[in-house]
């Protein structure tokens, strides 16, 4: 007898790192709470480029993805100098957007920060990419994409 097993996973992870620069910090040193939301993007940005879901490959496919939604937590700050890992997560939905978990950790894997993104589909034509139209279908090449990843059922 078989258990009920899911058919497809809910979620893909991919796991980066940054150094704190001194820019990013007040006169204290300690990280500007808004700088968080760009580490977000530098985790989305890492997490496409392993996982074949790209800003330039959406551009390329005729879409751009603007956040529609953002939610941040902080727990523990980071310093100038510290080495974080972003956790990036894609969290699967079957609604025409894209949802992203962040998990931000200190050098000594402490949680210092986490929250999410959701994004949505525009197209786009040439390079007025503020000109698109909202999309309510997901776009073929990211169901595609969902195949490939492991995220639809065959």
């Amino acid at each position: 007898m078989k258990k009920n097993m899911p058919s497809k996973i809910q979620e893909i992870s991919h796991t980066s790192e940054i150094r704190i620069r001194f820019a990013e910090t007040d006169p204290l040193g300690i990280v500007w709470h808004g700088n968080y939301i760009q580490y977000f993007e530098d985790g989305r940005e890492a997490f496409g480029r392993a996982h074949g879901i790209s800003y330039l490959d959406q551009k390329n496919k005729g879409y751009t993805t603007p956040i529609v939604k953002t939610n941040t937590e902080h727990k523990l700050p980071l310093h100038y100098g510290d080495v974080a890992t972003i956790k990036t997560t894609f969290v699967n939905s079957s609604a025409a957007k894209m949802i992203f978990k962040y998990q931000i950790f200190n050098g000594k894997n402490q949680l210092v920060c986490e929250g999410s993104t959701t994004q949505v589909f525009v197209s786009h034509v040439g390079e007025k990419m503020d000109e698109g139209e909202l999309q309510l279908v997901a776009p073929e090449f990211f169901m595609n994409w969902k195949a490939k990843v492991g995220l639809l059922d065959e």
